[in-house]
């Protein structure tokens, strides 16, 4: 086979499957919730505890699969590896692409957004490529040992899984997310909605959309000889991505205490059960330090109020506790609980709960939000 066309094969796989397997390590909790919703959708939830493991070991595999392609070392190995993922990939993004049981692979993470039908064609034009290298593996040499040729190979898995946990264990060191630092949450500027009602006539079964209330509504002939069929709202200007709404434990709506409160720290947390007390002492501290020079402290969490009230007399710093949907919570940030300092809707910076500012760093904090 062309030796022009194997390179460039090798080249093509190699760089998707970097980059893919670069965008799930660096957010590994964010690939460990898609393998969740598969677990979900296909009836098999007892494997959820699985779902952190198979994140980082996709990742490393893609990512080394990838490193290997490009510097062209254990290639008959490799190629008989990418096969097989390729071959279980395209299979099930062709369900997905049929069924729908998940909205969204998440195969370039958070970076790339594609349909299942999109995904589906992306591994059918891949695999092209991937048999191309496959039937030609033989052909691929490199003027290395092959002994060495396997330690680059466990160098390479070593060094990303460790990269994938260090990023588990802090926040992500590239956000794709819309809660990224330095976004500004409620864009300024008019926004409209904009409702569409269309009527059918009844007699030819003609269909007409108006522009409410710009339609004859008031004209009893016209009434009598068309009926309503759908309305659709249109929303014009520039709207916010957050999909948060925060509501007290009475239902009072709170999502405007969010993103126009000046200097707010806000932990969120999906579950507070899964937050250890060594954390919740960290959060005693901050809030001391917050409370002290009058700065306003929230929470978000997807917790029941009932839990909510039963930890706060162990840990009396959850005063303030608005609650929102788990999955925009997992998506604002990477940690149960983190942190975000918010000013007037903008994110000013985000922490992990490993991380949260403490000694120095925490008093230089206070005094940014005091000036």
């Amino acid at each position: 086979m062309n030796r022009v066309l194997r390179n460039i094969s090798r080249w093509i796989v190699g760089i998707v499957f970097i980059f893919s397997g670069f965008v799930k390590g660096v957010d590994p909790l964010g690939t460990a919730y898609r393998i969740e919703d598969y677990f979900i959708a296909y009836g098999t939830e007892w494997a959820s505890f699985m779902s952190l493991g198979l994140s980082v070991l996709l990742s490393v595999t893609e990512f080394v699969i990838g490193l290997a392609l490009i510097s062209g070392i254990r290639m008959q190995f490799v190629s008989k590896v990418l096969l097989l993922m390729m071959i279980f990939f395209t299979g099930l993004t062709f369900i997905d692409a049929l069924y729908e049981p998940v909205p969204d692979c998440g195969c370039f993470g958070d970076a790339i957004k594609l349909t299942n039908w999109e995904t589906f064609y992306k591994n059918i034009v891949l695999m092209v490529f991937v048999l191309i290298i496959y039937t030609s593996r033989k052909r691929f040499t490199i003027k290395v040992s092959k002994a060495f040729q396997t330690i680059l190979l466990v160098a390479y898995f070593i060094g990303f899984g460790y990269f994938s946990l260090y990023n588990y264990n802090h926040l992500p060191m590239m956000d794709f997310r819309a809660w990224k630092v330095g976004k500004q949450m409620n864009p300024g500027g008019e926004q409209e909605a904009r409702v569409y009602l269309t009527y059918r006539n009844k007699a030819t079964g003609e269909e007409e959309e108006y522009l409410s209330p710009n339609y004859p509504w008031n004209d009893s002939i016209w009434l009598a000889n068309w009926e309503f069929v759908d309305q659709r709202t249109e929303i014009v200007g520039d709207m916010p991505d957050h999909g948060l709404f925060a509501e007290d434990d009475e239902g009072n709506d709170k999502t405007s205490v969010i993103f126009d409160s000046p200097d707010l720290l806000m932990f969120v947390a999906y579950d507070l059960s899964k937050v250890s007390q060594e954390v919740f002492e960290k959060i005693a501290l901050i809030d001391e330090f917050a409370s002290s020079e009058g700065n306003g402290i929230v929470w978000l969490t997807s917790s029941l109020p009932d839990e909510v009230s039963a930890l706060n007399e162990q840990y009396p710093t959850l005063y303030e506790v608005y609650y929102a949907d788990d999955i925009v919570l997992k998506t604002m940030v990477r940690s149960n609980p983190g942190l975000i300092w918010m000013d007037q809707g903008v994110v000013k910076k985000k922490w992990h709960y490993n991380d949260f500012p403490q000694g120095n760093e925490l008093e230089q904090l206070i005094k940014e939000l005091t000036q």
